[in-house]
This record gives structure tokens, C-alpha cells and sequence, in this order.
């Protein structure tokens, strides 16, 4: 049998479900769109159908009976499903477009290498990176979500997943031999230092880093600046000096080997990298589902890095490399 066969009118099962939820004709007939006529008429055909009666009519209202009430929750669970997966379908489909805005070293540095798989799991959305090193008003409705990093909360998006940073020296496996036996503590010997004109006062400098650690040095000119953090990394990876990482920003060089880290010693960055969803976002199931994704990403890692944030060397008494 085939299932238009086997179950009643489908329009009269929505009217069902609208009256059992109101427990009204008339509302459930606003709801529709149709008249109150129009939905008592469908839920008589519904009972001469089932051979049953389905709701108990009052002067005023109406209540549904034990049977329907149970009839009228599992429709409304069934119909729950069909519309997230129609809407499912629809952001993924036309409209799952998408705006996130982030730094320009969080860009190129952590979301792209890892925006493919997201991708790959819905071709079809559309993504638009905003990357920009100037402070992101949400407020402007501009932008769905972003990457931010500073101390929350914040006044024009909700918070959903925060991530902790330690900073650490990092520098290219050639420059590691040129320092030799002094890898560890580089500071006792000759090296040159990589830094970023920064303006933004929670980016931290060398002169942060080693007074934090309390190591008095007077040598903290850097021998090359950038504007930019990215630039600083492919310095450093090119072998031109010493770059003070972001554990975050540069695990993917560690990880293929590009850049390594000296020592032990490293700072608990006081701020935190925070996934901020804008009040005024443009929501849609590929919003929530790539929401969640960053939540995930930012996530992968994060025990490691809390680890070494619970184990921040508050001295450079660090074991050589």
C-alpha cells in the first residue's frame, strides 16, 4: 500500500496538530491562514477517517482526547523534523551565506589552512572572510561572527567559545644551529629578534616577554619590524631571527617543522581568543552548523595549551634544547 494510501489527509494532520497545540479552532485557523470553518471542517473529515472523536467541544474552547493528544505529539515531532531538515536544505542550498571577520594573522595563520574541510562538508555555503586588523563593530550588522581576542565580555556579540594562549620563542631549525649551546637561553648569547609594530596595547612586545619572565636584559631592539604578524613568522622561518609566537597562530609551522620552539620558558597571555557571534547576525542553519565548527577547531589543542598555561615558567631556568 502505497503511503498516500495509508494515512489521511496530510492537510487535515496539520490542521490536527495547530488545534491540539491552541487547543482552538480559531487560533489554529490564524496560524494556518484559513478560516475557523475551514479547520473544523478538516478535523470532522480527520474523525470520520479514524472512526473517532478527537476533541471534546466546549462553549468556548475545545480539549483534545487522551488518543489525539498522543496523535498530535508524535505529528508534531514528525513535522518538526521535516521543517529543520527543509530549512537544513535551503541554507545550504541559497541561503547560507555567511560573513566572519578576523585579524589578518588569524586569517592567513589559523582560519584558512582549516576553512577547507569546512568546505567540504557544505559546498554549497557561502563564506565571505573579512580580515582586518582594525577592531570589528558587530553592531554594524556587517559581520556574523567573529575571531577576537581581549578580555570578554563584549558589548556587541554573545561569547560561545573562548581559547587561552601562552607566547614563546620560536626561530627556523638553521637558526638553531647558528645559536648553538645557547638555544635554550638564547638571551646569554648573540641573537637578533624579529618584532611587530603593533599599536594594539594587549599585543605583547619582547620587552613583555622578557620582563615577565624577569630576565634583565638591555638588548631588546628588535634587528627586523614588521606591521604585519605574518610577516614576523616568515622571518623567522626564513632564518632572519627570533620571533616570539603565539601558540595558537603558530602551531601549524611547528607541526610541519618550519619553525621550532627554544626552550621552556614562555608567558600566559592575559587576554583570551574568543568566537563572538554579532546580536544582529543574519541566522541560518549554515551559520549555527559553522559556528559550531569553529567551536571545535578552537577547541583542538586547547588542553595542550591550558597545560602549559598550569605550567607557565614564571622563570628561564629552562632545560637546553
Amino acid at each position: 500500500m502505497s503511503f498516500k494510501k495509508s494515512v489521511p489527509s496530510l492537510t487535515s494532520l496539520v490542521a490536527l496538530d495547530a488545534a491540539s497545540r491552541h487547543k482552538s479552532f480559531t487560533l489554529a485557523a490564524r496560524e494556518l491562514g484559513v478560516t475557523q470553518t475551514a479547520v473544523s471542517r478538516q478535523i470532522m473529515a480527520l474523525e470520520s477517517y479514524l472512526g473517532t472523536q478527537l476533541f471534546f467541544r466546549r462553549h468556548r474552547s475545545i480539549e483534545p482526547t487522551a488518543e489525539c493528544a498522543r496523535l498530535a505529539a508524535a505529528l508534531n515531532r514528525h513535522f518538526a523534523g521535516i521543517a529543520d531538515s527543509v530549512a537544513e536544505y535551503r541554507a545550504a542550498s541559497t541561503n547560507g551565506t555567511i560573513t566572519i571577520g578576523v585579524t589578518t594573522a588569524l586569517s592567513q595563520l589559523w582560519l584558512l589552512p582549516r576553512l577547507v574541510r569546512f568546505r567540504n562538508d557544505y559546498p554549497n555555503a557561502r563564506i565571505r572572510v573579512q580580515s582586518t586588523d582594525d577592531r570589528i563593530n558587530l553592531e554594524a550588522g556587517e559581520v556574523d561572527v567573529a575571531i577576537r581576542y581581549g578580555v570578554a565580555p563584549f558589548r556587541d556579540g554573545d561569547v560561545v567559545e573562548s581559547r587561552g594562549d601562552i607566547l614563546f620563542p620560536v626561530c627556523s631549525p638553521d637558526y638553531v644551529q647558528r645559536l648553538g649551546s645557547t638555544a635554550a637561553r638564547f638571551w646569554e648569547g648573540r641573537y637578533e629578534l624579529i618584532n611587530e609594530d603593533m599599536k594594539e596595547p594587549t599585543w605583547y612586545t619582547w620587552q613583555d616577554w622578557f620582563s615577565e619572565l624577569g630576565i634583565q636584559n638591555s638588548v631588546f631592539a628588535p634587528a627586523l619590524s614588521f606591521n604585519h604578524y605574518t610577516a614576523v613568522l616568515y622571518a623567522a622561518r626564513a632564518g632572519q631571527g627570533i620571533a616570539l609566537g603565539w601558540s595558537l597562530l603558530v602551531q601549524t609551522f611547528l607541526d610541519d617543522g618550519t619553525l621550532v620552539r627554544l626552550g621552556d620558558a614562555s608567558i600566559s597571555a592575559a587576554g583570551k581568543f574568543h568566537i563572538v557571534v554579532a546580536r544582529r547576525a543574519r541566522r541560518n542553519l549554515v551559520l549555527d552548523h559553522f559556528v559550531s565548527w569553529l567551536i571545535q577547531e578552537l577547541r583542538a589543542g586547547s588542553d595542550d595549551a591550558e597545560t602549559d598555561r598550569n605550567d607557565h615558567v614564571t622563570s628561564p631556568n629552562a632545560d637546553p634544547l
